[in-house]
């Protein structure tokens, strides 16, 4: 796991519970704005076991570090906190460390006491399908 990531998730892991919730919303508001070119989605693959309407891109760089584009509403905190944290945490990662990222990237983070279910396996599903968009341009690189 990337070092970032693992210092958000030890820092979610460790906090008071009523404290969680706070913490998700500060992800929420700092969650960068999606590039222009992107607005309407073009080329964004739809999260659809999230509520809300989340649309996420990842792109492997020719020196192997991962971009990850996210777009939720800001309706939406606790799905747009996720956003956050895995912009944040994964910011300069490599491929391989993406793909390292535990499934159960939430649970660690003691977020199933302070959220509901489904937003968990929303979240849980955000991370299934970046990770699945990052093999799938890593495998083909590797076969060359």
């Amino acid at each position: 796991m990337p070092p970032k990531l693992a210092e958000i998730v030890d820092e979610f892991a460790t906090a008071p519970r009523d404290v969680v919730l706070e913490m998700l919303l500060e992800f929420a508001d700092a969650m960068p704005p999606l590039p222009a070119e992107l607005a309407g989605h073009e080329g964004m693959e739809q999260v659809p076991e999230c509520q809300t309407q989340f649309f996420l891109k990842a792109i492997v760089q020719p020196d192997g570090s991962v971009t990850s584009l996210f777009d939720c509403p800001p309706e939406a905190p606790t799905t747009r906190a996720f956003a956050g944290i895995l912009a944040e945490g994964l910011a300069g990662a490599s491929a391989a460390e993406v793909l390292a990222v535990p499934d159960d990237l939430y649970s660690r983070m003691g977020l199933a006491q302070a959220i509901s279910p489904l937003r968990v396996r929303g979240g849980t599903a955000i991370l299934a399908r970046l990770k699945r968009q990052v093999a799938e341009q890593v495998v083909p690189h590797q076969a060359g």
